[in-house]
């Protein structure tokens, strides 16, 4: 037989009904709380960023010189023994069983024998020890990896604003364009200067003779004296698309002279038998 519950018992089963709706709801709102991060840690910007500890808990607190070329070495399904070697022994304390987190603080110099900055670096393993990935605090400190800049190449020297004035007589014998073994290093000489000034500008070769013989002869004459010039510059890594040659016959002399006897003529007309090479600006 059911007996009714008397009126002293239900104000107490209301009651234990309300602290156990309250109790149920405590429980809730505690589970949905986001816990707060553990000390010593410090949590980037972006909420999935790696969680890097304290620099004031590293046991080398003012970090450690790293050689660069060993930190580009890192990859992933590297070993925890591979990268014992590579970079040392973790800068925290992580425990000694089941560490999935190795943390590093490096230095590294802005400039040779300047200032110094600290980096922090973490590498993160799966549970056979094998890293699977990594990661810096600052993401900048990321940049020391990148391969050095190749050096910057000096400006090539442009030519001399005077031409450059080779001796006809002490290039080529008289009367010829065939180049003699003085004459080709003559053209040595010049060739570090030309072939640094033709990556800017066209080079110009420029041949001339005395007025000895006839206004033809002489024409043909420097042509072939300036191009013999022109071979011997490409031969010696000029390229040849920055080089013009052109032969100017008598033209622009250099000295006059009015000896009858012939020899002493020829003496005295050597200035003009020459060739000149000169730098002319790129067309725009």
């Amino acid at each position: 037989m059911c007996t009714q519950p008397t009126s002293t018992a239900q104000p107490l089963m209301r009651s234990l009904g309300l602290s156990l709706a309250a109790l149920l709801m405590s429980a809730c709102a505690s589970h949905g709380e986001q816990r707060p991060s553990s000390p010593g840690t410090a949590v980037d910007a972006d909420a999935n960023a790696a969680r890097f500890p304290d620099p004031g808990n590293a046991t080398l607190k003012e970090g450690l010189f790293v050689d660069v070329d060993n930190l580009r070495l890192f990859a992933r399904g590297m070993s925890k023994r591979q990268l014992y070697v590579l970079l040392g022994t973790p800068h925290f304390g992580e425990g000694m069983w089941g560490v999935r987190e190795w943390n590093y603080l490096f230095n590294f110099r802005s400039s040779p024998g300047g200032d110094y900055f600290t980096c922090q670096f973490k590498v993160e393993f799966d549970g056979k020890g094998i890293a699977q990935a990594a990661h810096w605090k600052p993401q900048a400190c990321a940049a020391v990896l990148e391969p050095p800049r190749p050096p910057v190449p000096p400006a090539p020297a442009p030519m001399p604003a005077e031409p450059l004035r080779l001796s006809a007589d002490a290039m080529f014998a008289f009367d010829s364009a065939v180049l003699t073994s003085e004459g080709r290093d003559n053209v040595t000489a010049l060739l570090q200067q030309v072939r640094d000034a033709s990556r800017v500008q066209t080079i110009q070769v420029l041949g001339y003779t005395d007025r000895i013989g006839s206004d033809r002869y002489n024409l043909v004459l420097s042509q072939r004296r300036a191009e013999a010039v022109r071979a011997a510059l490409i031969a010696g890594g000029v390229p040849a698309t920055a080089i013009v040659a052109e032969g100017r016959g008598k033209a622009d002399p250099l000295v006059q002279c009015e000896q009858a006897q012939r020899q002493a003529l020829i003496v005295c007309l050597a200035p003009n038998r020459r060739v000149e090479l000169s730098g002319r600006a790129l067309p725009r």
